[in-house]
């Protein structure tokens, strides 16, 4: 019965929404789409890709593995139907500050180097979707080393 009254409780405060679910309009799901985007340029996600894509999401968001892959396929879904990447940054634009959307360009970084390689429509699409979220070029080329280096250029100094 405890249960049942959390649980009554938890979907009052969420509105409703259920936790794993991923809207249109979640900036996590528009996030991962781009990451997808960037990770199938040259094939299909393979086995490496979808695993950093499976970590890189469940740090940075903070979810369970079952709210990871629900998040995953909900983005290879949302990629799949784009036409362009407006509707991805534009909400992104919209969610999240300056700070926020540098962590997502750095995330797509980490999803070009999974494979090790980085292609001229990969650099291409990091360029025009850097320049989409605000990123200066400067920033989004330190970022590119930063993660091509091997550091995590989310961790701050201390």
């Amino acid at each position: 019965m405890f249960n049942d009254i959390k649980t009554f409780f938890a979907e009052l405060t969420s509105g409703g929404k259920h936790p794993a679910r991923f809207e249109a309009d979640d900036y996590r799901l528009a996030a991962a789409a781009l990451m997808v985007h960037v990770a199938t340029l040259d094939a299909n996600l393979s086995d490496v890709e979808r695993e950093k894509l499976h970590t890189l999401l469940k740090t940075r968001f903070a979810l369970d593995d079952a709210a990871t892959d629900e998040l995953i396929d909900a983005a290879v879904a949302a990629d799949r139907d784009a036409v362009d990447f407006y509707q991805f940054t534009s909400l992104l634009m919209r969610s999240l500050d300056d700070e926020g959307r540098r962590k997502v360009v750095a995330m797509m970084w980490e999803m070009v180097f999974a494979d090790g390689d980085v292609t001229e429509f990969e650099d291409n699409v990091m360029w025009r979707v850097a320049d989409l979220l605000a990123v200066p070029n400067r920033e989004r080329i330190e970022l590119k080393r930063e993660v091509a280096a091997g550091r995590d250029p989310l961790d701050d100094p201390a």
